[in-house]
Formats: C-alpha cells, sequence, structure tokens
C-alpha cells in the first residue's frame, strides 16, 4: 500500500431526510445561485426561494411518502463511499466522504473530516457522470467557499466528468443487460434514455451538459450493440421557462401512439436512485405508461454500489491526474 494519503469527497445533490426537511431542502436548492441566477437575483433569490420552495413542498410531498418518506439518495451514497473506500484501500491509504449540495452532510462537515484524516492529496468526484455549472460547477463553487485549509495544503484534483470512461461505460452497459430477459426480441424493444433536463437558457450560455448527454447515450449504444430502438429524452422540469425537450412525458406517449409494447427507462444522468427514479420514472410514469396500453415497462435501476461501478470510480481516483486542480491546491 501506498504511504501517500488520499481522500475522496463524492460530491452530489443530497435529498431530505424526511417530510419535514423537503421545504428546507427546496429552500437551499432555490437559494443558489448557480440555480436561480437573473438581474438583481441577489436581492430576489431568497423570498423567491421561500415561494418556490413552499408551494413546491406541497407538491411532492406525496412523491417522497410514497417511497418510504425520505430520499433514499444518502443510504446510496454512503454505500457508494463505503465500497470505494474498501476498493481504494488495496492500494492507497484511503479515506471517503460525503458532501451533499443541499443537506446533510453537506461541504463543510466533509471538509472537516478531511482535515481530520489529513491526507496528501484529495480528490473531488462529483456523481454526475457529465458537467453542468447547475450540479458540478455548483458543488466546486461550494469547496471553494468553504475550504480553508489554515496551512494545511492538500494538492486538490477535480474529477471533472466521467461519461466517457470506458469502465463506466461498461457498467451502464451491464446494467442494461441485466434487465434484460432470455427470450426478449430486441428488434421490438424501445430503450429510452432519461436525463434531468435543464433549462434551455442554461445550455444556451455554453453549458456542455445536453452535448454530453448525447455523447454518453451514443457510447453505450455502440458499446451495447442492441438491435433496438434508442430514444433520449429528459425530465424533472420545474416552473414556466424553457427547459430541454423532449420530455418523457410526451416520450411515453409517442411511444405508445406507435404501439410499443415493450419499453426499458435507462437514467443515464443519475447513478444513484432517488425521487427522480423510484417516483418520477418508475411510480408516474410506469402508470402512464400502463394506461396508454404499453404492457412491459421496465426501469434500469441506478448503479448504486454495483462493484462493477465501483471498481470505475477507483479507476478514475487512482489515474494519473489529468484533470483541473481546484482551490487549496
Amino acid at each position: 500500500m501506498s504511504s501517500t494519503k488520499t481522500g475522496v469527497v463524492l460530491f452530489q445533490l443530497g435529498g431530505p431526510d424526511s417530510l419535514e426537511s423537503i421545504e428546507p431542502f427546496l429552500y437551499n436548492l432555490f437559494c443558489d445561485p448557480d440555480i436561480i441566477d437573473f438581474p438583481f437575483a441577489r436581492l430576489a433569490r431568497k423570498p423567491l426561494a421561500k415561494l418556490i420552495s413552499t408551494s413546491r413542498a406541497k407538491h411532492v410531498q406525496h412523491h417522497y411518502a410514497e417511497i418510504g418518506g425520505k430520499s433514499p439518495i444518502l443510504e446510496f451514497t454512503r454505500r457508494q463511499a463505503e465500497a470505494l473506500e474498501r476498493e481504494l484501500r488495496r492500494d492507497v491509504d484511503a479515506k471517503v466522504t460525503i458532501a451533499m449540495r443541499y443537506w446533510h452532510p453537506m461541504t463543510e462537515a466533509a471538509i472537516a473530516e478531511m482535515a481530520a484524516f489529513a491526507p496528501d492529496k484529495i480528490v473531488l468526484l462529483p456523481l454526475y457522470p457529465q458537467y453542468s455549472k447547475t450540479t458540478t460547477g455548483s458543488s466546486v463553487n461550494e469547496w471553494n467557499r468553504c475550504f480553508q485549509p489554515n496551512g494545511w495544503r492538500p494538492n486538490v484534483r477535480l474529477i471533472e466528468t466521467f461519461y466517457e470512461d470506458p469502465a463506466y461505460l461498461d457498467s451502464v452497459v451491464a446494467a442494461i443487460n441485466a434487465c434484460l430477459r432470455d427470450g426478449d426480441d430486441l428488434a421490438d424493444f424501445d430503450i429510452v434514455f432519461s436525463a434531468h433536463s435543464v433549462p434551455v437558457a442554461v445550455v444556451e450560455a455554453g453549458d456542455p451538459y445536453q452535448q454530453q448527454i448525447e455523447r454518453t447515450v451514443d457510447l453505450v449504444w455502440q458499446r451495447g450493440g442492441w438491435p433496438a430502438r434508442r430514444h433520449t429524452c429528459y425530465q424533472s422540469k420545474v416552473g414556466a421557462s424553457k427547459w430541454l425537450q423532449p420530455s418523457m412525458h410526451a416520450t411515453i406517449k409517442k411511444l405508445a401512439a406507435a404501439g410499443s409494447k415493450h419499453v426499458l427507462v435507462v437514467p443515464i444522468s443519475f447513478v444513484s436512485d432517488h425521487v427522480e427514479t423510484l417516483h418520477e420514472i418508475d411510480i408516474e410514469h410506469r402508470e402512464q405508461a400502463r394506461e396508454l396500453g404499453i404492457e412491459d415497462y421496465r426501469m434500469m435501476p441506478g448503479l448504486n454500489d454495483s462493484p462493477q461501478f465501483i471498481r470505475a470510480l477507483a479507476g478514475l481516483v487512482l489515474a494519473p491526474a489529468q484533470t483541473a486542480r481546484v482551490g487549496g491546491s
């Protein structure tokens, strides 16, 4: 084992850990300047966040109630952190911690854990395969606001994306194949890749997210070689502004109208199951599909702590540094 101490910080969105924490979780989300950004937003952001979080909490409370009364994202991320730490410790003295962006444990807690471990280098690993200013960008900004080394000067490296990483792509292909059964006629299958949507204005301002989503789908499709039909759509729109299209609702409706009977949904921008997979895809759109006559509707579970995905993450951490340094280095 190498004598170099390596810290890894997993960036993730976070989620409410009770029905009561839904509103403060949403308030933190909509207070983020990387999420709510417009002229004079500094003055209006907090009142607007309060208004949106109050109304949205009432709208989504029953969604969380139907999946156990809380988001499971922290549990899955903890499993990922524990599995990754075990994998890394085969080669290096490593500690893996979690920095949630909008609910506990947050970035300051992760920094405190890293300071106690005092590694020589820290790898920031966002659990977002593709980059967006609204996800990875926001987490990095929060890290830079919070990180005060006070004489401790570790080398801090960011893994900005991993959507083109071969081991990650192989883990997605394996997860898709696990959803297919002997006897499936794949020529009669529609495989739907669903990603979290973002406002069109974000993409038009130069955000690479949509381009990277489409590239991910291309690469997965090339590796999988399935003789099925493929589709890409976006979900989880909030508010009245224009967001990336087509929506998942419109895509399921279109497939049903075309007579599709076998649909597999692949959450391509998510690596952990949470309300947007377990409720939006697996409950809401499953019911939509059933009502429209789609007899066979499946969802690929999140990669979560699958051994193949964990090995892919370990490979990213241990690979020679080719990614940007950030504050603290």
